[in-house]
């Protein structure tokens, strides 16, 4: 009797034993998770670069004193705006005054010796024909005669550069601008030996925006042109639009002027320079500003939500759906941002179809089901907004008591 109860429940056990085993074979495999798929389109977009230069004058003059003597007072308002030729500051002229009188009296005599000259010259030249005078006379009154001549040009001379050196006692705005403050003062001996300055004149409409970019970015770029593939604006010009201090945009774009023809070789950059108008002279020069420069039009360019975009070591790259269902990587290559949104140069084309929300789902080689894609609404148990991760490895599913098989890893929340 033993031996059969024995026997019965030993068969028991591997018949229990017998249909564990078998039910997880009948379980049905569970249904591939639902993505949410943005279809890729080529654009055309903006190139643009968020940059920081720092502003300089359109035309910058030193003003300094150009003669000798003692400033006598000052002619205009400092910080205030000056026109080209306005007197700005006056040095006592006496001394030069007195020199232009003796330049005239010098001149005075120098033609009245040249007026005798050439009286004595024309009568020994008359009295030739009757041999009344010799020719070495003659010669002797010709020669005094051009001498007096050119002594009455060399006195003119002096009397022009007289003139000149009293004119600039009055000290003038070589540029128009706005006038610095003086740095001297009443009564100050100036222009001894040399060219005291007295103050500075900046146009500062427009300004210059001065600014650097990389050689290998810039150098891209122009490959990008000559490639088709950017193309700039329908005037050949690129513009700048600068952001002010309290965040709002400056009201007035400006151009881009200039490019060195040099790479710094300390710093590896390219100077570049734009031309920005300041009618309402809010900005100075020496502050630094942020602005967006607009070099053009990039073609064939695709726009990907922030969250489809992963990177690892070996750079940016996102997850297609393929046609046939499975998932697939794709290395991209990126330019920046724009909107919130990276823009895409190259590793998709027209048609693509990648998964923005749900990455954590998807695995690549794995089936998935795909969804249109909205910024409002979410893929099956997936998460608005989610930041994009470089996927985990993943542990096996194990049994759990009743030999259902479960994920071991923690689920996103």
């Amino acid at each position: 009797m033993i031996v059969l109860l024995r026997t019965f429940g030993v068969a028991c056990a591997i018949t229990v034993a017998l249909s564990a085993c078998s039910k997880p074979e009948q379980q049905q495999a569970p249904p591939p998770p639902e993505v949410s798929v943005l279809e890729m389109k080529p654009q055309t977009l903006p190139l643009e670069r968020d940059l920081v230069g720092r502003l300089s004058a359109y035309r910058s003059a030193d003003v300094r004193a150009r003669v000798d003597g003692v400033v006598l007072k000052r002619l205009y308002t400092e910080g205030a705006n000056v026109k080209q030729g306005q007197p700005l500051f006056q040095i006592d002229p006496s001394q030069l005054k007195a020199t232009l009188l003796q330049a005239q009296g010098q001149l005075a005599a120098a033609e009245a010796t040249y007026a005798n000259a050439k009286i004595t010259a024309s009568r020994a030249r008359s009295l030739a024909a009757q041999q009344y005078v010799s020719r070495a006379d003659i010669d002797a009154a010709e020669a005094n005669e051009r001498s007096s001549r050119a002594s009455v040009q060399q006195a003119r001379g002096a009397v022009e550069s007289a003139r000149i050196q009293r004119d600039f006692a009055t000290v003038t705005s070589p540029i128009t601008g706005r006038a610095g403050i003086q740095r001297v003062t009443e009564g100050a001996l100036v222009g001894a030996g040399e060219a005291t300055l007295l103050t500075t004149v900046d146009q500062i409409d427009p300004l210059y925006v001065n600014f650097a970019m990389s050689s290998d970015e810039l150098a891209a770029l122009r490959q990008a042109q000559r490639s088709g593939n950017v193309q700039l604006s329908a005037n050949g010009t690129s513009t700048i639009n600068v952001k002010l201090g309290n965040g709002m945009q400056y009201p007035h774009p400006g151009t881009l002027d200039v490019s060195a023809v040099t790479v710094d070789p300390s710093t590896g950059t390219v100077s570049l320079r734009a031309t920005l108008p300041n009618p309402e002279q809010s900005l100075l020069p020496g502050a630094f500003v942020t602005f967006k420069a607009s070099l053009g039009q990039r073609n064939n360019a695709y726009l990907l939500p922030q969250q489809a975009v992963q990177r690892d070591a070996t750079g940016p790259y996102a997850l297609l759906l393929g046609k046939d269902g499975k998932v697939t990587r794709k290395n991209l290559t990126t330019d920046g941002q724009q909107k919130g949104q990276w823009v895409i140069t190259g590793g998709v084309g027209p048609g693509d179809q990648v998964i923005v929300d749900g990455v954590q789902k998807a695995k690549e080689g794995q089936p998935a089901k795909g969804v249109p894609w909205s910024p409002h609404k979410l893929a099956q148990g997936g998460n608005m907004g989610e930041t994009a991760a470089v996927p985990t490895a993943r542990q096996p599913l194990a049994p759990d008591a009743s030999g259902q098989p479960v994920d071991s890893q923690p689920k996103h929340q």
